[in-house]
Formats: C-alpha cells, structure tokens, sequence
C-alpha cells in the first residue's frame, strides 16, 4: 500500500499493480489479487541517527534506513546506497523492485534495500572510514548471513563494503557472508562487472529471439548513460562483443563520441569516478586515453538521448526515471530497436507508455525493465554468498558461464510469462514489463501462500 509522500514508490508499486491488473493472472488466479496489497508493504523497515566525527573533530548526523521488503524466499538481499538524495520513498521503491528482481534470478534470496543520506563525495578516506564504523554500530544488529545479506549500490564502493565489513566483523565478533561486494579473496569474481556484463547477456536474447539468431551485438550502436560500475561494464562487454559505444554521462553532463569511445577511455573513467571526478574532469585531463579530444564531444547538463544520434540499442544505466516521455520519442524517432535498464525504474511511466505503445504496433522498440535486465548484480551476490557459505572459490570463467545462465534464464522466463498472461502481445514480441513483473510476482507470491504470509 501507497503511504503519502512516497512518489517513487508509488510509480514503482503502480508500474507493478497496473501490468498484473491488465493481465489474465487474478483471472487464473483470483486468490493472488489479495497478495498484491499484503506484499505492498514492508515486513519491516528501520530508522536510525549516524552520529560521526569529521576532520574538524565536529559532530555530524546522519539518517541511515534499513527496509527489509520480503523474505519469503531467503535472507533479504539489496544494496547500500549512500547519496544526499536517500529517503524512505526511494528505499521503498528500490526494495520493492528488489524482492521481483530477486525472484527472478532463480536463487533463494529475499527482497530489502537500505542506505543514508551521508554523500561520500566529498568527504576523506577517514571520514568515510568513520562514518561507516558508526553506521554498522545500529545496522548489525538487524543483519546476517542468514537474515539480511546487503551488498553496495551508488556511494557504496568497494572500499565502503570492506570498512563496512571491518566494523561488523569487530561488534559482531564473527567473520561470515554478510556483505556482498567484498574483495581481499572473500568476495566473488565477477561481482564488480555483473550488473553491467549480465545487462548485455540479456539484451543479446532480445536481438537473438527478435532476428531468430540472426543478428548480436556485432555491428550494432550502442548509447549508454552513466559512468558508474554499471555503465563502464556494460560498455565494456558490448564493445568486447562487437559494438560501437557513443556515449556516456554522469550528473552534470554527457560525452557523445560518434566514432566510438575506446576501453582505454572507459578504464581510465572507471579511475576517475573512483576518486569522484566527473567526466567532465576527467576528458579535460592531459592524459594518453583523451588525447584526440574532438572525437568526444562534452554536453554539460545533457543526457545521451537526444544526442546520441542513430543509436540501435539504448541501456539507462545512470538512476531512476532518466528517460523521459520525449527523450522515448526521439530515441523511437530514431530507429532505436531495444531499450534495457542498467539502471532500477531507469524510464518514466511515460517512457514505457511510449515503449509499450510502439511494441503493440509491431515496429517499435522491444523493452526490457530494470527489474530482469539488471538482475545480474543481485545473481552474483547470491553465488558470492555460496561461496562464503562453503568457503569455496570459483574461477572467473566459472562465475561470468553461471551469470550468463542466470540471465538467459531470466530472459526465457520473463518471455514465456508474458506469452502465458499477457493480453497484448504482438507478432513475437510480448511484454517484457509484464512478463518480469507476472514471472516474479508469482514466483513470491506462490512461497507466501505456502508458509502461510497470504490465507
């Protein structure tokens, strides 16, 4: 249920409720109509102060949140994220859309998000250091291999993870799984390229399933937005595959390169945002990788879609609701044959409206939500908690063929769902939306009604 004051929920639960509604699924299934209102709501959601010391030796506060959605099929699983923008209705919204996208990597993992209003950006390595002690100094208490199992989102890198991992190591006197995320030999391999690198695996079954295995990557233009981790990997891989990216972008402005930005460019990014330069920092820079200049071109308050050109494929990989209504339009008006979400609820309701609309059509744009497209971040973490539960290492090669799995599966679910109980679908091309949303919802739903959550 929808509280006041909580617009990003209230777009990610309608998104969810209104493609359900407009199915067969209460029709089949009458007694699930019920469950859309129970799951609605967290099971628990937590709320603490930060109290840390800065470099001055001044007292700062902070607000910091645990939303611990559904556990119906394991421990809760979703990120940290540490920005300025936190509150409640974004948590809300994130592990909402956690407990479908958990459900839909196939392993047993539950549904939570959380994170603080602290912004890393522009604070010291010790400041940061402190901040996290006294931010684990509540949340250990609520957290665990078996209960809830968090993992980084924005603000939340690696290093966070490891002073994160430090501190509830030291108040919980035990070394175990709880943090996803990690490095040092306990984390996963994979794990830093999986959102990004399990994007373009189902993206390539959209273009396989679309052209009957015609057509890949090979060939294609690709707009990415974003710089993070999961913009870099998924640039990455859909150049290691065969593609021409035009475009990256952070918060205040876009790099458009017609001819393609190189790997060299996009690792020397990756070192960039490490140390929370922005792009434009960083192409203005003197160094090898952006040397030839006026092949990149610097939109500062821009985002790629309107300036990325003729572009085939579209991947939002930045935050939510960054493609809007108009910038759908022209990426339509444009040729665009595939849009996917790096990012979670990457597209204004307006935005899939208009996705949706050229699908039915039969000569649009074929969309992917963020909820099955980006699942592969989540995938890895479930298997990096294998691993620490077994205390057990796998390879590279053997991480990245599981995720590859993961995501195909993800894909062959969400496209036979839609075709089971969505009501619209066109010339082979069904819901993808409905069939993510239909897929994990029943899935959960189903588990519920088992261990008696819905009678």
């Amino acid at each position: 249920m929808v509280q006041p004051h909580e617009p990003e929920f209230e777009q990610a639960y309608n998104e969810v409720a209104s493609t359900l509604k407009a199915s067969t699924l209460f029709k089949v299934h009458p007694e699930y109509e019920k469950a859309l209102e129970i799951i609605s709501i967290p099971e628990r959601i937590i709320q603490f102060r930060v109290v840390w010391e800065d470099d001055k030796g001044q007292v700062q506060v902070n607000r910091g949140y645990r939303v611990q959605f559904n556990s119906a099929l394991g421990p809760y699983k979703g990120g940290l994220r540490f920005h300025p923008s936190v509150n409640l209705s974004i948590l809300k919204f994130l592990g909402f859309e956690q407990i479908f996208k958990n459900a839909l990597t196939g392993e047993m993992i539950g549904g939570g998000k959380g994170g603080s209003d602290f912004d890393p950006k522009d604070k010291s390595d010790a400041e940061i250091r402190r901040f996290c002690y006294a931010f684990m100094s509540e949340l250990a208490k609520h957290i665990g291999p078996d209960t809830d199992v968090p993992a980084g989102d924005i603000g939340v890198t690696g290093s966070v993870i490891a002073y994160l991992f430090g501190a509830y190591r030291k108040i919980r006197n035990e070394y175990t799984g709880v943090l996803t995320g990690k490095g040092w030999g306990t984390g996963s391999l994979v794990r830093p390229e999986a959102t990004g690198y399990g994007l373009v695996y189902y993206v390539e079954q959209m273009i396989k399933h679309a052209t009957n295995g015609k057509e890949s990557f090979e060939g294609k233009t690709v707009a990415v937005s974003g710089s993070g981790n999961v913009a870099q990997y998924a640039a990455l891989k859909a150049i290691q595959l065969g593609a021409t990216v035009v475009s990256l972008s952070d918060s205040k402005g876009a790099i458009i390169a017609p001819s393609g930005i190189t790997a060299a460019q996009i690792e020397e990014i990756g070192a960039g945002k490490l140390a929370f330069k922005s792009l434009e920092q960083i192409i203005s820079s003197s160094s090898e990788a952006f040397s030839t200049k006026s092949a990149i071109k610097y939109i500062p308050g821009a985002r790629p879609w309107v300036h990325a050109g003729k572009v085939d494929i579209a991947l939002p990989c930045a935050t939510q609701n960054e493609v809007s209504g108009e910038e759908a339009e022209h990426l339509l008006a444009n040729g665009t044959k595939y849009v996917a979400e790096g990012s979670n609820m990457g597209s204004t309701q307006e935005a899939i409206d208009v996705f949706e609309a050229s699908r039915v059509k039969g000569a649009g744009i074929w969309y992917a939500p963020g909820k099955a497209s980006n699942a592969g971040g989540v995938a890895v973490s479930a298997l990096e908690m294998a691993q620490n539960s077994h205390r057990i290492k796998w390879t590279f090669e053997e991480v990245d063929a599981k995720l590859k799995t993961i995501m195909v599966n993800c894909f062959n679910n969400c496209l036979e769902t839609a075709k089971e109980y969505s009501v619209d679908t066109k010339e082979g091309f069904p819901s993808l939306v409905a069939g993510a949303n239909i897929a994990g919802f029943v899935k959960v739903v189903s588990a519920m009604y088992e261990q008696g959550d819905v009678f």
